[in-house]
């Protein structure tokens, strides 16, 4: 499989997923058609190979351009059901995602396309957040994102992983000392994102030998550095014992497209 990160943050979400015979999914849609369009021209790909966007939940973030999408493009849109329920009347998406709509059923491995795919709960102020574990070349992807703390079933699914995709949005006295009025810091400490010490305990709990590629996603542009994140999630593989080399282990920026990684 290969793997792209178009952007990573509350400026916008947008990953690219590719298995070996070309095709390709989309995770949100928070990057425009026409930028993801350009770049995978650009690596030689193309945006036709996509065949599914998967929505991990409503905020603008991450379906900011979906509309886009169903209208010019040709993918599905895989989501819960409840999720596709707020989508069909978000105005954002509303007047397109009829057509595209592809109902993901829960407690399942669903095969869609060239895809078997699950998706599990996470906590986060949204109608439904869902995370994604995602099935091909005999590979197994997880992503969570927008989550406060990882659940059972989660953790369970990354511990069976090659790659991981998880959110370190914050250092915590970054935050705390940050210029966020209290009501938001309180909304993203209890209700919102995973913070840099939570991700590193996290790593420590699915590590296994056979994990390939960990990227930590969503940082916060006010409360978080990409070196911080970085070193938070390096001390917890170094606490296990877990040589560098063994695991690739990358932050993805916000706004900032990640190289074609081979995984």
């Amino acid at each position: 499989m290969k793997f792209i990160s178009f952007t990573s943050g509350s400026c916008g979400n947008c990953y690219y997923l590719c298995n070996d015979n070309g095709q390709a999914l989309l995770i949100d849609a928070g990057a425009s058609m026409r930028r993801v369009r350009k770049s995978l021209a650009d690596k030689g790909l193309s945006l036709d190979a996509v065949e599914l966007i998967l929505v991990t939940h409503e905020h603008l973030d991450h379906i900011r351009f979906l509309g886009t999408f169903c209208k010019y493009g040709n993918a599905r849109v895989c989501a819960p059901r409840k999720l596709h329920s707020v989508l069909a009347g978000h105005s954002f998406t509303k007047d397109h995602i009829a057509a595209c709509r592809c109902v993901l059923e829960e407690n399942v491995w669903n095969e869609v396309g060239s895809f078997s795919i699950r998706w599990f709960n996470v906590p986060h102020d949204a109608s439904q957040t869902v995370g994604y574990a995602i099935k091909a070349d005999d590979r197994l992807f997880v992503l969570m994102t927008d989550l406060r703390n990882v659940p059972a079933e989660a953790m369970e699914l990354a511990k069976q992983a090659d790659t991981v995709v998880i959110e370190s949005n914050y250092d915590y006295d970054m935050l705390l000392d940050g210029p966020y009025p209290p009501e938001l810091k309180q909304r993203i400490l209890d209700e919102g994102h995973l913070g840099n010490a939570a991700c590193a305990e996290a790593i420590k709990c699915f590590w296994h030998d056979g994990l390939k590629n960990i990227f930590l996603c969503h940082l916060s542009g006010n409360n978080n550095t990409p070196a911080k994140a970085y070193e938070s999630a390096l001390s917890a593989l170094e606490e296990l014992g877990v040589g560098q080399g063994t695991v690739h282990l990358r932050t993805l920026e916000r706004g900032k497209e990640s190289p074609l990684v081979n995984l």
